[in-house]
């Protein structure tokens, strides 16, 4: 049992230090200041970063059960260092520090994500959602330690060149130490694993088809709004302050979020997925009263945070009880590649409806629309999946 929560510890401290990814926002006046970059170079850059993760988890799950959790710990830490060097190293060139955080260090994300998420299934296989919940929290939670120390290191004079090679070394130096605690049960290295399901047995089945377009329509609004929410907040009426606070409850409620939606898994299974969608479809109205008080805005942003949660947890949870821990590596990445396609999507329209229309309020209710579709279709759960595990 010690060695377990030791081993779900190092996982969150890991994910912590790659949940770093949502706060980009803070590295987007500097990057505009210092280097006159747009703003539509700087959320290709994010943009990049979720897609290259996703992408990038694919192939680290299904090697997963070859290489061992250690191994594609061991090599996120490396590529995320290379990438956040090579963008201090870049001296303002878009396409090296594109090269260097939105792939190389979106690929250092999604070798160590899959390693940190799924090795703690093996280990607590009667609580997948709870500690699927608190792995997938400490990524949630990342955006605001990692926020806070942008924000002082610029605060202090730090240049953004030495911001990105501390953050960087350092990120990389902890995920190196947590790696060596990654390890499977002894139950589950002595037994052989099963080979991978096909490719196109997963495709053929209707419930990974379910899972993939809930995961798109929340994440697409997720990112939607966390892309773009300091703007929004600025046209809300907020103040610059009021606006980046609203940034560290998104955070907040996002962490939180993981935690309450796994353990509400635990109880009610595939209910709380169509649940969460409907919650998040509602938070979003909730924001699109721009002209409401600071109050509810930041309540908004919280909730929608609390929502957007639900994403990383239920998904997995579900694929672990369906498919088996075994195939969770090979399956789960498959299904986690439309947060991929929302990554490119979600902050992209946006931004994109606000330059056309001069509001965000359009960009918002096509998002709750989009949430709205994901939670009508995934309402009803396929009772049966065409496998055996």
């Amino acid at each position: 049992m010690y060695r377990g929560l030791l081993v779900l510890a190092s996982a969150i401290v890991i994910l912590v230090c790659l949940g770093g990814v949502y706060a980009w926002s803070a590295y987007v006046p500097p990057l505009r200041a210092t280097y006159g970059y747009s703003s539509t170079q700087t959320q290709l850059v994010f943009g990049t970063t979720i897609a290259v993760f996703t992408l990038m988890m694919t192939w680290a799950g299904r090697l997963l059960p070859r290489w061992g959790p250690q191994r594609n710990a061991l090599l996120s830490a490396l590529l995320f260092l290379a990438g956040y060097a090579l963008a201090a190293w870049s001296r303002g060139s878009f396409p090296l520090l594109w090269l260097g955080i939105g792939v190389l260090s979106g690929a250092g994300i999604g070798c160590g994500y899959v390693a940190a998420l799924a090795t703690p299934l093996h280990w607590f296989p009667n609580h997948k959602g709870l500690v699927t919940g608190c792995a997938a929290a400490g990524f949630g939670g990342g955006a605001i330690a990692t926020a806070w120390c942008v924000d002082h290191l610029l605060a202090a004079g730090v240049t953004l060149p030495r911001v990105f090679e501390l953050v960087g070394a350092g990120s990389a130096v902890v995920i190196l130490v947590c790696a060596l605690a990654l390890h499977m049960p002894h139950r589950a290295a002595v037994v052989h694993p099963p080979p991978a399901l096909a490719l196109s047995c997963v495709l053929s089945q209707r419930l990974f088809w379910l899972l993939a377009a809930g995961m798109w329509s929340g994440t697409f609004a997720g990112l939607l709004v966390i892309g773009n929410l300091k703007s929004i907040g600025l046209e809300a009426g907020l103040s610059a302050t009021q606006a980046n606070l609203a940034i560290s409850l998104f955070a907040l409620g996002n962490a939180a979020g993981r935690i309450t939606w796994g353990r509400l898994y635990d109880r009610y299974a595939y209910r709380t997925i169509p649940a969460s969608l409907a919650f998040l479809c509602a938070t979003l109205l909730l924001l699109s009263l721009l002209h409401t008080a600071g109050i509810v805005f930041a309540l908004a942003t919280f909730l929608i945070g609390f929502g957007f949660g639900a994403c990383f947890v239920l998904y997995a949870a579900h694929v672990a009880a369906r498919y088996g821990a075994a195939q969770f590596s090979a399956v789960y990445p498959l299904v986690f590649l439309a947060y991929g396609f929302a990554g490119i999507t979600g902050p992209l329209v946006g931004g994109w409806l606000h330059d056309w229309l001069g509001t965000y309020w359009w960009a918002i209710i096509i998002a709750a629309l989009i949430v709205a579709a994901g939670a009508f279709l995934s309402y009803t759960e396929p009772r049966h999946t065409e496998f055996s595990p």
